[in-house]
């Protein structure tokens, strides 16, 4: 489960000015620490199909503001896969 200090981190490294909480370089930072959380969770407990569910709605809202980044500004896209490790 993502922390308050630990969302608190995400977003100042990610935060395109001060008290940013909504750019989409946030959301996206936000949305991978918790893929990735969902996915060491799904190494032990191969069951769990309602979280796997919201883990894939994640999935396709991560995919969907990429896709918005991309259109806007191509550089913020490819800085943004580059800092977390995405491979695109």
């Amino acid at each position: 489960m993502l922390t308050k200090e630990k969302k608190t981190g995400i977003i100042k490294d990610f935060e395109v000015h001060d008290g940013d909480t909504g750019s989409p370089e946030v959301q996206i930072a936000i949305l991978t620490k918790r893929i990735n959380e969902l996915a060491e969770h799904f190494r032990t407990h191969k069951k769990d199909h309602s979280s796997r569910r919201g883990l894939l709605k994640m999935v396709g809202t991560r995919a969907s503001l990429l896709k918005y980044v991309a259109q806007k500004d191509i550089k913020r896209y490819r800085d943004i896969i580059s800092r977390l490790g995405l491979r695109k």
